[in-house]
């Protein structure tokens, strides 16, 4: 996830240059913002001292640092015999040791006293409410578990999720770590063919899902298109049906495989007590897209991952007790998973959650939220924040933010202008904003400013958490110096890191560990600056990044290619005010004429093959792609192309210099 966005103001680095690590135009940014001395006394880290002190010793003895840390944040049914276990790339944390992350987020909260505290605040798209606390959480999660097994789910099995943004998403997660069943939540976005293909890879044995959802006034009916992937997911056995849009919505089910939830965990007659799970235990898989096309399954495991998600949720958001926490990211995402559900749970949190669109029924119903449950932490995608500057402030102005003490940004860069709008419209001038960057693989943030002593810069995520060391090398794998980019490594195992691709060990050595032998590989370029702090330049791969959500360039082409009509296709992504990176594809086609229809049809068989994300924002045709003489698509090309620009760098390569001049008369 991507911190910073220089392409605001210079021109993004070329596809070449990126994947050799040199970082040619970078953003020169001064501004600092120091916290106030009112938010500076209360914080949990509130001395550069203090901070320097965690950083030292989880650097330097992180077996101490992280035993304390773990003894004292985790609840333990078995104690551990060793901290980590490192060979890189494969590791260990807390072995021998046996905890339960459902029991962390849940059971310890009611054992401590605390089970009468609003674990989360829901509301739906069309205005219905539900509070539970951390008791009545506790009850609904052991009952979904109770259910779960019923339907012969048991340890180490994969369960789907399909849902929408209801309470009922979280009690599944947390049911399936409740029984050490291994969640694969899938945003209830994706296609049916994206779902078949992600049930197939991990070889899930149930789904769950729901008749539908509300978005933007609408009904979405979940359950057909589940329908559809579950004709192509030979391994699942079971469908668990949560009951959304009301009785009067005809709702297929298939006999023998098809069941209600409310059938099915409302009347489960006991809750189910927490499984003592191995620290190494699978918790969950998340697929995120990578530059190979086929989506990865990320594999995070129980206790490491537990413990960096509580921990950096304490640190960077510098949680109180009083605060109501608002993380506006679906659970479909990484940032659901770690910072609505286990971070925040873990440290006994009170959180809203939203199922609908921002804009439903008005523009201002993201302020009108804040200021009904008096939301104290915010923590949003720049692309929502690039949204409301373009709808206008007169939204933001009818509603009263002052409850508001701290601000975040999460999955993509945050350019400067939006960054200053975000910290004095929303802010008032007087939160700090925490800008995280981090990724899927992570688990959790990794560099951020700590609200109470970092001096922002906007568009910067400033230094790494205690227990991260970053590492920038050259394309020579050398480690660079002073002010200059490269690509971004961990030198250090940390607790959240993942523990390998599902299914595709050789995958994960190759991606992560063997560009620069023993470190892990970001994926992204960096450079840090003469204060100390890093700025995130862009992916190293071919990755788009579309409103914070990754999409691989092939799996796009693969899509395209997919249709009767077209040869080839090229896939870039260009600079975008709103979503960050915008879709454009490049296509060659036969048999037909091109017209606007064409483009239409292709637009909406990607939305079918991937899903609306991925549906390409412009679609050039053309009789042939610019290529070198040796075959190689030259995408640096196709980007200049599509950003505008003239074409800089070496072109002695291509073999047709004509083909250029013919895409630039191209408007779409």
């Amino acid at each position: 996830m991507s911190a910073a966005d220089p392409s605001s103001n210079q021109p993004a680095p070329s596809s070449d240059q990126a994947s050799s690590g040199q970082i040619d135009h970078v953003l020169i940014e001064e501004r600092l913002f120091p916290p106030s001395e009112a938010f500076t006394q209360r914080a949990v880290i509130s001395t550069q001292q203090q901070y320097e002190s965690l950083y030292a010793a989880a650097k330097d003895d992180p077996d101490t640092f992280w035993r304390r840390e773990a003894l004292e944040h985790l609840h333990w049914f078995e104690p551990f015999d060793q901290v980590c276990q490192w060979e890189a790339p494969d590791v260990k944390w807390f072995v021998g040791g046996k905890t339960n992350a459902s029991y962390n987020c849940l059971d310890a909260h009611v054992a401590a006293g605390n089970g009468d505290r609003v674990a989360i605040h829901w509301e739906g798209e069309p205005g219905d409410t539900r509070s539970l606390t951390y008791r009545e959480l506790t009850d609904e999660v052991g009952k979904c578990a109770a259910a779960l097994k019923s339907l012969g789910i048991g340890q180490g099995d994969v369960v789907s999720l399909y849902m929408p943004m209801t309470p009922e998403l979280p009690i599944a997660m947390l049911a399936c770590a409740r029984i050490g069943a291994v969640h694969s939540v899938i945003f209830a976005g994706f296609s049916a063919d994206a779902i078949a293909d992600r049930n197939n890879d991990a070889e899930a044995k149930l789904m769950i899902t729901a008749d539908g959802l509300y978005r933007r006034g609408k009904v979405l009916k979940l359950k057909e298109t589940v329908d559809e992937a579950l004709a192509k997911s030979p391994s699942v056995k079971h469908c668990l049906v949560l009951r959304r849009i009301g009785d009067d919505q005809e709702t297929p089910m298939t006999a023998e495989r098809d069941v209600w939830w409310h059938d099915c965990v409302d009347t489960q007659p006991t809750a189910l007590e927490a499984t003592p799970l191995d620290s190494e235990s699978p918790l969950f898989i998340l697929y995120t897209s990578g530059s190979t096309g086929k989506p990865k399954g990320i594999l995070h495991t129980t206790a490491g991952y537990n413990l960096w998600a509580k921990k950096t949720f304490q640190w960077v958001f510098d949680h109180r007790d009083d605060d109501v926490y608002w993380c506006t990211a679906d659970c479909g995402w990484i940032t659901g998973h770690t910072y609505f559900v286990y971070g925040p749970l873990s440290a006994g949190a009170t959180c809203l959650m939203y199922e609908g669109a921002p804009n439903q029924p008005a523009e201002d119903r993201f302020w009108e939220l804040v200021e009904k449950y008096r939301v104290t932490i915010l923590y949003t995608a720049p692309t929502a924040i690039r949204t409301f500057i373009k709808w206008g402030d007169e939204h933001v102005d009818k509603h009263d933010l002052s409850s508001l003490r701290l601000l975040g940004s999460v999955g993509e860069g945050i350019n400067p202008e939006a960054w200053m709008w975000y910290h004095e419209k929303i802010g008032g001038g007087r939160c700090p904003i925490v800008d995280t960057w981090w990724q899927t693989e992570t688990g959790g943030i990794m560099m951020s400013p700590l609200p109470g002593i970092t001096a922002t810069k906007p568009g910067s995520c400033t230094r790494p958490l205690p227990g991260v060391v970053p590492i920038i090398f050259d394309e020579s794998k050398r480690p660079v110096t002073g002010d200059q980019g490269g690509m971004l490594c961990m030198a250090q195992p940390w607790p959240g890191m993942l523990r390998g691709i599902w299914g595709d060990p050789e995958r994960f050595r190759e991606q992560y560990w063997e560009t620069v032998p023993g470190y892990y590989l970001a994926g992204d370029n960096a450079r840090r600056d003469s204060d100390g702090y890093f700025w995130i330049m862009g992916r190293i791969d071919d990755v788009i990044n579309v409103s914070g959500h990754r999409l691989s360039t092939i799996e796009v082409e693969s899509a395209l290619v997919n249709h009767a009509a077209v040869c080839e296709a090229a896939v870039v992504g260009r600079p975008d005010a709103v979503k960050g990176q915008a879709i454009s594809a490049f296509v060659t086609i036969r048999d037909r004429e091109p017209d606007e229809a064409l483009r239409e049809e292709l637009r909406l068989h990607v939305r079918k093959m991937i899903g609306a994300l991925a549906q390409p924002d412009e679609i050039r045709f053309t009789n042939t792609l610019p290529k070198t003489r040796s075959g190689k698509i030259m995408r640096r090309l196709l980007r200049d192309i599509a950003e505008g620009k003239e074409s800089a760098g070496d072109t002695s390569t291509l073999e047709d210099y004509s083909i250029l001049a013919k895409l630039r008369e191209q408007d779409n």
